[in-house]
């Protein structure tokens, strides 16, 4: 298991980084082999490059030191192989407005830099993903049905976003390894409940079932084992806001406990708790928290999207 040839192969191939550019590695102490492999990649074709560690932050959403965000609006291109996310952030919004390419990688493992979604043909991610981003697009209102569980969602004037796992143009950014479509939901246009049991970030896979209530965009229960890890979506009313609806687009992806890797597999959707700044929304928040339901049935207006989990388009 050659760290760097998987590097090397990770930033031609999605990153199409070429000889001379400025390349950022941002990691912190709990994935450095991860990110340093990167920067010898880096250095191995010829890129400028600069690995740069930090103390982990607390919770994924939560800014990196204004030092690196300064780093990251000067780079060309941006990896953050860290143990939280920076996925939602102003420093990586502003990086993204300055031009930057910028793969995100939160909580990413070895086996995950090395197998499954990594692994895909992100060309063939690439066209379901932008498929699924014109659908959420032009939808007004999603409609997701779980084991009698319903919840909607006004998606009105919000635009889809693509996550396709390839960033080889200024400005594009997201998860790597990737693959999904997302929307960020009015803010107070979600009602329902609704069963989360794949995973969710704060806790992992789940033993058990969570049943979240929705009222009016905002969380006002969540009951099942471990809910109380998540104690701080209740926090605040920021926290507590539904800020986004994602669709797994890469074939490849497992269910392993990491949401990286989780919220881009087939045959699921994820909602998702906090921030939305960074992707059409106005929510501000301390987080940003997904939760994984597995073999959903999801409709976007009229159209049915997904059966019990199976795509129908």
């Amino acid at each position: 298991m050659d760290l760097v040839k998987i590097g090397m192969s990770v930033l031609t191939s999605c990153m199409n980084v070429k000889e001379g550019e400025n390349v950022l590695v941002i990691t912190d102490d709990r994935k450095f082999s991860i990110g340093d492999a990167l920067y010898q990649a880096a250095k191995a074709l010829g890129a400028d490059a600069m690995l740069v560690t930090m103390t982990p932050r607390e919770v994924s959403g939560q800014e990196p030191p204004a030092s690196i965000a300064a780093a990251m609006k000067a780079a060309d291109v941006v990896l953050c192989p860290m143990s939280t996310s920076i996925t939602h952030t102003r420093a990586k919004i502003e990086a993204a407005k300055a031009g930057a390419r910028i793969a995100t990688m939160p909580n990413i493992t070895e086996d995950m830099f090395c197998q499954g979604a990594m692994t895909a043909n992100y060309d063939t991610v690439l066209e379901l993903t932008h498929r699924v981003t014109e659908l959420l697009t032009r939808a007004s209102t999603a409609r997701i049905e779980k084991d009698g569980h319903v919840l909607t969602l006004d998606l009105s004037g919000r635009p889809g976003v693509p996550s396709p796992g390839v960033y080889r143009e200024k400005g594009q950014a997201g998860n790597l390894p990737s693959g999904e479509a997302y929307i960020a939901p009015l803010e107070n246009g979600s009602n329902g409940t609704m069963v989360i049991d794949g995973s969710m970030v704060g806790i992992g896979l789940l033993n058990s079932p969570l049943v979240v209530q929705v009222e009016d965009g905002k969380l006002v229960s969540i009951q099942g084992e471990d809910a109380e890890k998540v104690s701080i979506l209740l926090k605040n009313p920021q926290n507590a806001t539904l800020c986004e609806l994602g669709i797994g687009t890469n074939y490849a992806a497992r269910l392993i406990g990491v949401i990286l890797e989780d919220e881009k597999a087939y045959h699921t959707v994820h909602i998702a708790f906090g921030t939305n700044v960074g992707f059409g929304g106005n929510n501000q928040a301390d987080c940003h928290i997904d939760g994984i339901i597995r073999n959903p049935t999801l409709y976007l207006d009229d159209v049915l999207v997904l059966k019990d989990g199976d795509f129908q388009i």
